[in-house]
């Protein structure tokens, strides 16, 4: 090995993000600069509109492996650390060697009712993904989330974070697998994956430290920099993801409430339909289009083809089209689509009580201007895109750090935020949007400031 390539794998580590659409990976280096960057394509299975899934073995197994492989030879060296993070909650079953022998059943697998009670936390689904493994495949050596199966692709055991695993709550009571849900769903606890610390070291590849893991979401925080009280940090994925930033604890209806990375904060939220799921579904409709100049004259989108999570939990709604006019054109129903997002984050940030000063805004949705615009518009609060689109990647790289006893505190992560560019709301469409702002709420049910009204 060349000096060179001695001190890129000295310095490097990799995160790997599996996403509803795609598997995104990154090579950072100890200041969080990307030095490589490699996106693999995944096809999301919407057989119906119950099921959501993945082709596990190709998604969850082959992309990673492939992934890394191609930032290593960029590299010419390997990485000091891997780590993966990955959409919660998930579930296959897989065989002996942990190779996927059913589809790999996704967060939005509508299948099976969630308990009212569980409605206030981004948990409940897991025990019906379990149960629904089981029955495709009844009797596999283990049934295992997207981070387990990839973990064990990379030279590791199938072994997951103990995020991911609060993430299966109430399949994980916080401390181990309740043995009476397993059994309930036809397992037991010998069948799904060991639990270990985050940050914890699981395994070794090529020298390389593999690290237990991380949920998505939670990866995204690390290097967002959505840490001050008033910032709303907004993942634009597949999934729409909205946290406001606070300094108090307090439970809304409709919402989740987590703990912040950063001590001392709490995040308020939750997770929509009417992220990239619903735009590029809707954009599909309307086609190419021209850029709108008239705010005065734009439709509104109830903005749920497949139903709402946060903060309706209601998986039978469907999308609505309102006050479409003759003198609309295909612009004017993109742009609504756009503007639905923007909406349903006001929205959050509404029932949240939280003083927003600003959003942050990460994922795959900052590469699209006209929807960082609307978010904006719809808001009336600035906007500051990330720098690093891949922020799931990114933080999980920093993880690897951990992992590879090249980082001690996750709270160092926030050293790698960083602002690529600031979109302020435009003030012609303020007055505007805020009207329609009024019949969005109006359209879903939800009066402004009434979150007892929230299913």
């Amino acid at each position: 090995m060349s000096g060179a390539a001695r001190s890129r794998a000295e310095e490097y580590t990799v995160g790997l993000d599996i996403g509803s659409s795609a598997l995104k990976a990154v090579a950072a280096s100890a200041d969080g600069r990307v030095l490589a960057k490699v996106r693999i394509a995944s096809t999301l299975g919407l057989p119906s509109s119950e099921r959501m899934e993945h082709d596990a073995r190709r998604a969850w197994r082959i992309a990673p492996r492939r992934a890394l492989s191609r930032l290593v030879e960029q590299l010419s060296a390997p990485p000091r650390g891997i780590c993966v993070a990955g959409l919660v909650p998930s579930m296959a079953a897989v065989d002996g060697r942990g190779v996927p022998v059913t589809p790999g059943l996704l967060y939005g697998d509508t299948r099976g009712a969630v308990p009212p009670e569980l409605t206030t936390l981004p948990v409940g689904r897991a025990p019906e993904l379990l149960r629904q493994a089981v029955s495709a495949c009844p009797g596999a050596a283990s049934y295992w989330p997207a981070q387990a199966v990839a973990n064990r692709a990379l030279g590791a055991p199938g072994a997951i974070d103990v995020t991911t695993a609060i993430a299966m709550t109430p399949l994980f009571d916080g401390s181990r697998w309740d043995e009476g849900i397993c059994e309930a769903a036809g397992a037991n606890v010998a069948q799904l994956p060991e639990v270990a610390g985050l940050g914890e070291p699981v395994g070794k590849l090529d020298g390389s430290v593999v690290a237990s893991g991380i949920v998505d979401t939670l990866s995204e925080q690390l290097v967002a920099g959505a840490s001050e009280v008033g910032d709303v940090l907004v993942i634009c994925g597949t999934t729409l993801v909205i946290w406001s930033v606070t300094d108090e604890w307090k439970e809304v209806p409709g919402l989740w409430t987590v703990p912040h990375t950063v001590p001392g904060r709490t995040l308020i939220g939750g997770a929509s339909n009417a992220g990239g799921l619903f735009i590029d579904w809707a954009t599909r409709l309307t086609g190419a289009a021209r850029h709108v100049t008239d705010p005065t004259d734009i439709p509104v989108w109830a903005p749920y083809p497949r139903g709402e999570r946060t903060p309706l939990h209601d998986y039978s709604r469907r999308a609505t089209l309102i006050g479409l006019e003759l003198s609309h054109d295909r612009s004017a129903v993109r742009r609504a689509a756009f503007e639905a997002a923007g909406f349903v984050v006001r929205q959050h940030i509404d029932l949240a009580g939280v003083a927003a000063r600003r959003v942050v805004v990460t994922g795959g949705g900052t590469g699209r201007p006209e929807l960082v615009q609307a978010l904006a518009d719809c808001t009336g609060l600035p906007v500051d895109v990330a720098a690093v689109a891949e922020c799931g990647a990114l933080g999980a790289a920093f993880v690897a750090r951990v992992a590879a006893g090249l980082e001690t505190d996750f709270g160092d992560a926030d050293r790698w935020a960083s602002v690529g560019r600031r979109v302020e709301p435009d003030p012609e469409w303020l007055p505007h949007t805020a009207k329609r702002y009024a019949d969005f709420e109006q359209l879903v049910g939800l009066a402004r400031g009434n979150p007892e009204s929230v299913g």
